[in-house]
Parts: C-alpha cells; structure tokens; sequence
C-alpha cells in the first residue's frame, strides 16, 4: 500500500504534534508544513526534515491530506479548499465556528467521497477503550475538566475550547437525544467564559453532570460513570481507571487495566488508516457537528441567563 502524503496546516502548539507524530509515522510521507507565520513554518520544518510550503496552494498540489490545526474562525475556508480540491482532511476540534459551517463541510465530504474526520483527541484515549469495554447501560456520568489559565484560545468560551471534549465523548456513550439541558457558566478573566457547568438529561433516562474550567490551579481530566452493575472511574490524563462492583453483600474495587498510549499518535494512525482504506472515521464530521450544536445550545442558554 502506498504512502499517504500528509502535511499540516498553522503549526501552534497542537500543530507542531501533528507534525513531530506525522515525521514518524510508517505508513505516511509527511511531505510538510503551512504557516502564515513564514519563519516559524521554516522553523519547525527544519526542526522535522519536512518542507514550509509558500503558500497554501502549494501545499494543496503536493498533499493527499492534512490536518488543519489553525485558529477555528479559518477552519471552515481552509477545509473547504481542501475538500473542493479533492484532499481528505483532519479537522481540530471544534470542526468549525458554528454549526451552518459545518453542515456544509460534512455534505462537501459525502460529495466528494473524502474522509473528514474531527480532532476530538479523548476518543483515541486508551482509558476510552478500558471504559467501552465495560459499558452496559450508563445512569449517571459526570465528568471534571480543569486546567489552569491557557493564555490560549481565551476568546472562545470554555465549552467550546474545552468542555465539547467532555460533550462528544458523553453522546458517544449514551447513544441518546438529549432531552434537556441545564447550563451556567462566567468568565472570570478573559471576556467569554472560563468556567462552566451543565446538567444534561437524555431521552433514555441518563443524566450526565460536566464541569469545565480553564482557571484551576491544578490540572484534572476525569469522567466517573455509574451504570446497573458497576461504578467506573476513569483518569485520561494518568490513564488509569478503577471499576467498583457489588458481591456477596459488599463493594470490590479493581484496576482497571489500561494499554497506555499517545492518544494523538493513534488519533493521526487512525485518519492515515482511514485515508489508505477509505474508511469511517472514528470521529467523523456528523459527530464532530452533533458536539458542536450541543455546545451552542449550552452558550446561548448561559448568555440568556445573563441577558435576564
């Protein structure tokens, strides 16, 4: 099977792990980068033997895919030149700026019969795959996402930055049409929110309890689930879990085994796979919108709190 040529676009933090992951992938040539900043494109390019493109276009004519990790106000226009040139494509999350752009996105790929698959990157978490594993019915979920202050993407609020992780993977395992919703949430140091709560109750009974906040002193990634015959407790960050069940009258506590992994080097590994055998993403664009339109209806229902 030949390789796949990939490149990355916006070489920021995030971008500059897809490329050091790419330079070393077996299955993909990286054939390099794209910056609007030319001197850190040039940079980093040297720092993984790949090559800065000059323009987009020029990347565009030398790639198979690629994966856009650039700001999301330009997510929708570079995925679009992507698609409309043929090219499958990797997508940050959230996939775009609103849910309009991302329909129309998604219909592009079904049009062009081109993988679009979305960076929410905790799907490719081995603790993931430890909880699917073990999932009956889920009752109760609640999940904590705490970070200190970023001084990054500060301009959006905290749930589409931060809790949608939390939201996509929630809806993933409850497989379920919300029923309704119960949201606050405040900013504190930046102008949108940077702490925020919601109450989600689904159709089919399950209720799943998020916090998200990006101004905590301490750095926490979990997700508790409770279901008919256990309680499972999950770190993504440590990926280490422990499942808690009732016998003979009394609770046992086991670890849960984990294949730790690097949750970005499967997620990149996936989309080549899913490039070279034109396969379903894991995370595919209808997902990622699904996310995406949860997480504004949570925003405006803050901000009309507010406005009361």
């Amino acid at each position: 099977m030949s390789k796949i040529r990939v490149g990355v676009v916006g070489v920021g933090s995030m971008g500059q792990n897809h490329a050091r992951i790419y330079a070393g992938l077996e299955h993909a040539e990286f054939a390099g980068i794209y910056d609007a900043n030319g001197d850190t494109a040039r940079k980093i390019a040297a720092k993984y033997k790949c090559r800065a493109f000059d323009s987009l276009d020029e990347m565009i004519a030398n790639v198979d895919a690629a994966s856009i990790a650039a700001a999301t106000v330009a997510h929708f226009e570079l995925g679009k030149r992507f698609l409309d040139a043929g090219k499958h494509i990797l997508m940050e999350k959230p996939i775009t700026n609103t849910t309009d752009e991302a329909v129309q996105l998604v219909e592009l790929a079904k049009q062009k019969n081109l993988v679009l698959q979305v960076g929410h990157i905790e799907r490719f978490n081995p603790v993931l795959t430890a909880l699917e594993e073990r999932l009956t019915r889920p009752r109760f979920i609640e999940a904590h996402r705490l970070s200190p202050y970023p001084e990054r993407s500060t301009d959006v609020s905290v749930v589409l930055d931060v809790m949608i992780h939390d939201i996509e993977i929630i809806m993933h395992i409850v497989r379920s049409p919300v029923a309704s919703l119960d949201a606050v949430g405040v900013p504190v140091l930046s102008s949108s929110e940077d702490i925020a709560n919601v109450r989600i109750r689904f159709e089919n009974g399950c209720v799943a309890n998020i916090t998200t906040s990006r101004i905590s002193p301490e750095k926490l990634r979990k997700i508790r689930v409770f279901q008919d015959d256990a309680y499972l407790s999950l770190d993504y960050m440590k990926q280490e879990g422990e499942i808690y069940k009732r016998a003979n009258g009394k609770i046992t506590r086991d670890k849960i085994p984990v294949n730790k992994d690097e949750p970005l080097k499967r997620q990149l590994e996936s989309f080549v796979n899913c490039v070279q055998s034109h396969g379903a993403p894991v995370v595919s664009g209808d997902h990622a919108t699904n996310a995406l339109r949860l997480a504004a209806e949570i925003i405006h229902q803050i901000r009309a709190q507010k406005l009361v």
